[in-house]
């Protein structure tokens, strides 16, 4: 079970997964040794699954930020699995959902034609709605 000071390392590895531990271990009251073991023990038990980088899409080039409710009328969906796995540069996550639509796919493009091919593509498989992000309110 975690407590307080678990959620508290969580929160600050959220915001800097290279943070010493010394450093870590001053922010949440704890010395850096304990803040490691802190760390490691969250790691061991799978609370800590993987650390990672936020890149910019958009200084990446990635101009267009969308989503798009995935609907397969059939109940074979390897033909829209099969075609999604071939399109991991435009990929950002692809979720299996309930309610309206089988998934949500969420997307980055380099231009509206880039969008347009991939929808053409996309609709040989599954219907969808788009759409597109304006800004990101939180972060």
């Amino acid at each position: 079970m975690l407590d307080s000071t678990d959620f508290s390392i969580l929160d600050e590895l959220s915001k800097n997964s290279r943070i010493t531990m010394k450093e870590l271990g001053n922010k949440v009251h704890l010395t850096g040794q304990a803040a490691a073991s802190r760390v490691a023990k969250l790691e061991d038990t799978g609370v800590i699954e993987r650390y990672t980088i936020k890149t910019n899409q958009v200084k990446l080039g990635y101009y267009i930020h969308a989503f798009m409710n995935i609907l397969i009328r059939t109940t074979q969906h390897d033909p829209y699995i099969s075609f999604i796995k071939t399109q991991a540069k435009y990929l950002i996550n692809n979720y299996k959902i309930s309610g309206e639509g089988c998934y949500l796919l969420e997307c980055k493009f380099t231009s509206n034609e880039e969008l347009d091919k991939f929808l053409e593509a996309l609709n040989r498989h599954a219907n969808y709605k788009l759409s597109i992000v304006i800004n990101k309110m939180l972060d």
